[in-house]
């Protein structure tokens, strides 16, 4: 499957909020780096982050844009509350070995009505 292909995928997984599902597409050593988080690493612990996202937030994922180069998808995304981000995901034999998110996180929380951390 092309990159281009998969994260079409991933995006109408992501969108029915299934962790184990959405684990599957991760190699299992695999790095999940959203910019204003620590790096979540290992097919486990994304699952594991995927579940305490999808229960604290009904999220939707619209595609933007996808652009593919080589071994990279480039998602450029937005959601029904005007929030957009972009990820990059590095794809090796048909899973994600590697993704980074850019979004503003401060934006979503208060979309979601979300507690905001205190510095």
């Amino acid at each position: 499957m092309k990159p281009r292909d998969l994260i079409k995928e991933w995006v109408k997984t992501f969108n029915a909020a299934s962790a184990d599902a959405m684990a599957e597409f991760y190699h299992d050593d695999a790095i999940n780096h959203q910019v204003n988080q620590d790096p979540t690493i290992g097919k486990k612990a994304i699952r594991q982050k995927f579940e305490e996202e999808f229960a604290t937030a009904d999220m939707v994922c619209i595609i933007e844009n996808i652009f593919e180069d080589n071994e990279w998808a480039i998602l450029e995304w937005k959601d029904p509350l005007g929030l957009r981000g972009c990820g990059f995901f590095h794809i090796v034999e048909g899973k994600i070995k590697f993704q980074r998110g850019y979004w503003d996180m401060l934006s979503f929380l208060r979309q979601h009505n979300l507690p905001i951390p205190q510095k």
